[in-house]
């Protein structure tokens, strides 16, 4: 969905997020995110340099790059992050009405359960540890913006290209 918005938006631009865990297959340093040292990002962590950033799945960490966005904004760029609840959560509460916050959610457990195996990116350790998370972060949905149940994704686009159509008119 983030890169069909991307096609479909001149002004929206894509925030590439920080990580400590190793790239996947096929995945560029700079383009899918950026790959870090753990001991490089707990520097940019204590340097203040993340505008949110989390550490979880074993002791991998994730973040934004609080310069990246801001270099976009700057340039009169709405910017798209994927970002966890209470990433999301974080960037609401810094930036207010200026941000719009979109909570997708699987239609049930088991369909999400199902399309993580069908990714087949995860361990049956870490295939847990996301599915309890995801129990806990549908918890959080009502303190987004907006949100849309990912059972139809012609649907769901449709739903999310609105929103964001409105937000950006109205800014």
């Amino acid at each position: 969905m983030a890169k069909k918005l991307l096609d479909d938006f001149d002004t929206l631009k894509f925030s590439v997020s920080a990580t400590t865990r190793k790239p996947r297959s096929g995945e560029i340093d700079g383009k899918d995110y950026y790959f870090l040292t753990k001991e490089t990002f707990e520097d940019r962590v204590q340097n203040q340099e993340f505008l949110e950033w989390e550490e979880f799945y074993n002791g991998t960490m994730y973040g934004t790059i609080k310069a990246h966005v801001e270099s976009e904004l700057e340039k009169g760029y709405f910017v798209m992050l994927d970002v966890d609840i209470l990433g999301a959560l974080n960037v609401k509460k810094i930036y207010g009405d200026d941000a719009l916050t979109i909570f997708i959610k699987p239609p049930t457990m088991d369909i999400l359960e199902q399309r993580l195996r069908d990714r087949g990116t995860e361990s049956e350790e870490s295939l847990s540890v996301r599915l309890e998370r995801a129990e806990k972060e549908i918890t959080y949905a009502d303190k987004f913006d907006l949100l849309v149940t990912n059972d139809k994704i012609e649907a769901a686009y449709s739903e999310i290209n609105e929103a964001v159509r409105k937000f950006i008119s109205n800014q």
